[in-house]
């Protein structure tokens, strides 16, 4: 289907110049895995999380001229939160937890030693457990903290609470975590 000269017209008019093109692959590619990391944990689906990527990054590559360019890696996970929120809404679904997945979400082997490797899979598959239990606000903030590594003012500016907010929810999250870890099971996320 070929298009019409009003079409090319528009979209001549919305092509990036190759240097701003150019300027977002570098500045925002690199986060890429972080920002799927984000998106799989706040939806719980390997799929929506590229899909949600996915049009995170256009809503990032539609928006680049208004990066500051402070903190790319904070910059493209907040847009991966509302992209993942305006998802879950838009889907009219809060998702169920899904089963570990060795192949999604599994370590790799290390070593021919299969005795060590079976605990790394029972331990990852039970730490998976217990963080898709957690609700989402306590999910997202440790995915941030402990996966990717940000900083209470970086993960503040994420998801727009104050500092103190993102270090409540932290020690929270960590003692549901450690409850559920030392046996405490679902029964370990009663209300605190």
């Amino acid at each position: 289907m070929s298009r019409s000269p009003d079409q090319e017209r528009r979209a001549r008019e919305d092509a990036l110049p190759p240097e701003t093109l150019a300027r977002f692959e570098e500045t925002v590619l690199p986060w890429l895995d972080a920002a799927y990391n984000l998106a799989r944990h706040l939806l719980r689906d390997a799929h929506d999380a590229e899909d949600a990527v996915q049009d995170a990054c256009v809503r990032a590559l539609r928006h680049f001229g208004g990066f500051r360019g402070e903190n790319p890696r904070a910059w493209l996970l907040t847009i991966v939160r509302h992209t993942c929120y305006s998802w879950r809404r838009r889907e009219g679904r809060h998702p169920a937890a899904t089963e570990f997945d060795e192949e999604l979400h599994g370590v790799g082997e290390r070593g021919d030693d299969p005795e060590p490797a079976e605990e790394r899979r029972r331990t990852s598959a039970q730490v998976e457990r217990a963080l898709e239990q957690l609700p989402a606000e306590f999910r997202e903030v440790l995915v941030l903290r402990e996966l990717e590594g940000l900083s209470y003012k970086e993960i503040a500016e994420a998801v727009r609470v104050p500092v103190g907010t993102v270090m409540s929810r932290l020690s929270r999250a960590r003692e549901r975590m450690q409850r559920a870890l030392a046996g405490g099971g679902e029964g370990g996320y009663g209300a605190s």
